[in-house]
């Protein structure tokens, strides 16, 4: 049973080893205040339960409930659902894969994991710099969560109807006017002869919740060009939101894995009631059979651009190359199975944006079938949908306060979880950099540093925020996210060696057959970099400048998210160019030391390293020319 498992028997002594002393130390006197983890210096996670639930609600987030559903309706509906699940297997599971089994064997963050590769050091550091920045824009998402939760609390819906903030565009249906005689004329009936439908004018109008957006809750100006001032209920949620973050955050994973019992699975729930509520509307079937039913075009599959999204979305939903699922896995025990893990939390991740797109759906259908119009006109993307369409949506229904206020609700929850993980990201690196220094502040670390994302974020609580949050999502939020996954195959893959990547993680999970590796040595080798720089490539061929709706960007603004880019990727090359400055010996010695791992590449308790990584110096040197000497063969 042990050899058909791929489990040896000289594993299963060393987990029993390690076990027994596990034990020991947490009966020994100088006991840790988090007693029972392995690793008392950096702490681990309480359980497996809360490890999982942080996964999960990182790699769920906005994009599978605001981005999913118009993406997959765009691609051809339930036709997209095959390249969707294909790159799943083929891009999403294997770099999630790597990137779990990187944090885990060496209990470190972005930058430091880069010990192994030290010449690439600086992508540790760009991912650093893509957190700091996409936390900004998360954090500001939450406060507009918040806004709208509040006001929520209050019947009718504000947005319901055209109030007195409204002007004379707001209406719930588009106006008609007749041609008579070159005067436009409302009210076209007379002698019981109706309008000719080539002197019909319709004049487009917006519907209440789209003037509440624009006029109330964002009191959006012209452009980038007019900021304004700051939109003082908007910095409130700002502050609620980072007041929030803090709060859970403030002993760390210790804190945050009880809070993600709630934030976790909460999200669930919600998605459940709407989608309970929302196939019980008339209507409904519309939606949800224009979501994946008989509108699903299969001919979609032959258009490139179709499976170039159902990769991008796979990236996006995954957070993959952002250093959060190497943060939280650093905070696992060494030989837990982070294979399994992968598995479960990707499937997981892809399966709640098929389950949300049920629930928007048959809402939206509903709503259709109120407006008398396609389903097609009422779909909209990302803040469209979020906080224009489901709203106006939700205020058809009966008891309206009460389902807004729970689609918010989890709005919050949902944004909550991935900027858990965004901020963790950047306090794990700094107290891993500094861990005399810092180690005991973790409080004050933590803090310092959702007041300075809430510092940064007040520009995008101005009447021309929404503009700032546009630009960083596109810029920041999307192919960077692709270069930076690149360079991590390269470097693991490529430079560190996939055979001695594959050694260190049956350190933790014991060992596994040649096809179990065979199928992963073609992934990390061909198939997901080939489609990394395939969607890179055409990315860039295709680059149109964002805008939001139809205001354009100025150019001045369009540099600026090209700076920001910039600002996160010029970390490789100047980290690159910095450590080979300092290096000893010629360019090659130089080059072929950095490509090396360094003497601080190990796991981080001596008990975990066995023959591999143990302070003798001669078994180490050995066991690095046998894995060299294996990559050759490759």
């Amino acid at each position: 049973l042990i050899f058909h498992c791929g489990v040896t028997p000289s594993y299963l002594f060393h987990d029993r080893l390690y076990q027994q002393k596990e034990k020991k130390s947490s009966n020994s006197q100088d006991t840790h205040v988090d007693d029972g983890d392995e690793n008392p210096e950096r702490g681990n996670w309480t359980n497996k339960t809360e490890y999982i639930l942080s996964m999960i609600g990182y790699a769920v987030g906005l994009g599978n409930i605001w981005r999913f559903p118009y993406v997959a309706y765009k691609n051809g509906g339930g036709a997209f659902l095959i390249p969707y699940f294909l790159m799943l297997v083929l891009c999403g599971i294997p770099l999630f894969f790597l990137e779990n089994a990187i944090g885990q064997f060496c209990s470190q963050g972005p930058i430091n994991m880069w010990r192994a590769v030290p010449i690439l050091q600086g992508v540790g550091l760009s991912m650093v710099m893509v957190n700091a920045l996409v936390s900004i824009y998360y954090n500001v998402i939450i406060a507009y969560s918040l806004y709208y939760m509040f006001a929520s609390m209050q019947s009718p819906l504000p947005w319901s109807s055209c109030s007195n903030w409204a002007d004379r565009k707001c209406s719930s249906t588009p106006k008609v006017y007749c041609n008579v005689s070159g005067v436009l004329m409302v009210n076209w009936t007379q002698e019981n002869n109706t309008c000719p439908s080539s002197n019909k004018i319709t004049v487009p109008m917006q519907s209440p919740s789209e003037q509440y957006w624009d006029r109330v809750a964002l009191q959006r100006s012209s452009g980038l060009d007019e900021t304004g001032p700051v939109v003082w209920y908007l910095a409130l949620c700002l502050l609620l939101s980072s007041i929030l973050v803090a709060a859970a955050l403030i002993r760390g994973i210790k804190s945050s894995g009880k809070v993600v019992y709630f934030t976790a699975t909460f999200p669930y729930v919600v998605i459940l009631i709407l989608l309970i509520r929302g196939v019980t509307l008339e209507g409904a079937g519309d939606g949800i059979e224009f979501y994946i039913g008989s509108q699903s075009n299969l001919t979609k599959l032959t258009e490139g651009q179709v499976w170039k999204d159902a990769a991008t979305q796979t990236f996006f939903s995954l957070s993959i190359a952002w250093g959060g699922v190497s943060t939280l896995a650093s905070y696992s025990n060494f030989h837990n199975n982070m294979f399994l893990d992968s598995v479960i939390v990707t499937v997981i991740n892809d399966g709640t944006s098929v389950f949300a797109g049920f629930a928007i759906f048959s809402i939206l259908g509903h709503m259709a079938r109120i407006y008398g119009k396609p389903v097609g006109k009422v779909v909209k993307e990302g803040f469209g949908l979020a906080f224009i369409a489901y709203p106006d949506a939700l205020a058809k229904l009966p008891i309206s306060p009460l389902w807004s206020i729970l689609f918010f609700f989890m709005l919050l929850t949902v944004g909550l979880d991935s900027q858990f993980a965004a901020i963790e990201v950047i306090t794990t690196c700094l107290l891993d950099a500094f861990p005399k220094t810092l180690k005991s502040k973790r409080a004050i670390v933590t803090i310092l540093m959702c007041v300075i994302v809430f510092l940064l974020g007040l520009p995008c609580v101005t009447r021309a925020g929404i503009y700032w949050v546009t630009l960083i999502d596109q810029f920041v939020a999307s192919w960077v996210m692709l270069i930076l996954a690149l360079m991590e195959i390269i470097g693991f893959c490529y430079i560190y060696g996939v055979n001695r990547f594959i050694k260190d993680i049956e350190m933790m999970i014991g060992k596994r057959s040649f096809c179990f590796w065979l199928w992963w040595r073609a992934c990390w080798f061909f198939l997901t970099p080939s489609i990394i720089v395939v969607i890179l490539v055409w990315s860039l061929a295709t680059f149109v400048p964002p805008t939001y709706g139809k205001v354009q960007y100025p150019a001045w603004g369009l540099a600026l998210g090209w700076c920001m880019v910039a600002f996160i990727l010029i970390w490789i090359p100047v980290t690159a160019v910095y450590k080979l400055i300092k290096a000893e010996g010629n360019l090659c010695k130089r080059l072929i030391s950095l490509c090396s791992p360094s003497e601080d590449w190990h796991p981080y308790l001596d008990i975990h390293r066995g023959e591999r990584y143990s302070k003798n110096t001669a078994a180490a040197e050995e066991a690095v020319s046998d894995d060299r000497t294996d990559d050759k063969k490759m």
